[in-house]
């Protein structure tokens, strides 16, 4: 996917969704209309007690797809569902507790038999990453490792010798959210990730406009957006599949000069 879009010259929209927001049926139906709408990847967060590292939005999301009684299974089920209406790239974004749980094998097997071909775990450093790494290796799923503007040159060699899809470089200092603009550090930290890897560079945490994708072509080889995706879909709860259709049609329009 990122050697085609970079033949041609464009950024990969990736879209987060949270595994049964709004409701627990409907990610298999969002997942199909934010790939008709342009979503290059799609990224299914599995919702998770103590996120850390995300913002409010996102934080908000999982504990009402929580109480809806969403799980580890239910997300593997949904994936696979999602899987039948999609080619795109699909990743899981969670935590290492509900990893553990469920069992580091078991997990890399259901994910690979789930038709998922990427996986984020904000809080499980590339040092400690040796067993997942080499069980997601064998079931054929990249692993994803983050990297933040304090990130020191020792903590992006790290990530970038340990992540084989790309790597998730954080725009912002502190957690996922919606921004009005880029924080400057981004593209110095692009920079740097490049002097260590030839794998892509993805740009998340704050992506919420067409004038973000546009500051970051030719740049990043691709950019997440989530928390303002999953505010538009508050916005329309009668008909959220219709409302990704509208966001993510509306993130690719050309900014005026």
């Amino acid at each position: 996917m990122f050697a085609r879009l970079r033949e041609e010259g464009r950024l990969a929209l990736i879209a987060y969704l949270t595994v049964g927001y709004p409701r627990p049926a409907l990610t298999p139906a969002l997942v199909e209309a934010a790939a008709g709408a342009g979503a290059d990847a799609i990224e299914l967060g599995i919702p998770f007690s103590d996120p850390l590292a995300d913002g409010r939005t996102i934080q908000a999301t999982s504990q009402l797809a929580l109480k809806a009684g969403v799980t580890v299974a239910h997300a593997l089920e949904s994936a696979k569902a999602a899987r039948m209406q999609t080619e795109v790239p699909l990743l899981f974004m969670t935590y290492l507790n509900p990893i553990l749980a469920f069992g580091l094998d078991r997990f890399c097997r259901a994910t690979q038999a789930a038709g998922i071909d990427g996986l984020i775990v904000p809080d499980l450093p590339p040092a400690e990453s040796g067993d997942l790494r080499t069980i997601a290796g064998t079931a054929g799923i990249d692993l994803v490792f983050f990297v933040a503007p304090t990130s020191s040159d020792a903590a992006i060699e790290a990530a970038s010798r340990a992540a084989t899809g790309f790597i998730y470089c954080i725009a912002v200092t502190g957690v996922t959210g919606a921004r009005v603009q880029l924080d400057p550090a981004v593209l110095p930290l692009i920079a740097k990730v490049r002097r260590h890897t030839s794998l892509p560079v993805v740009v998340g945490f704050g992506i919420s406009k067409p004038e973000h994708l546009a500051a970051l072509q030719g740049q990043a080889d691709g950019v997440i957006v989530a928390s303002a995706l999953l505010d538009a879909i508050a916005q329309a709860p009668d008909d959220p599949v219709a409302q990704v259709r509208r966001f993510l049609t509306q993130m690719r329009v050309k900014p005026a000069p």
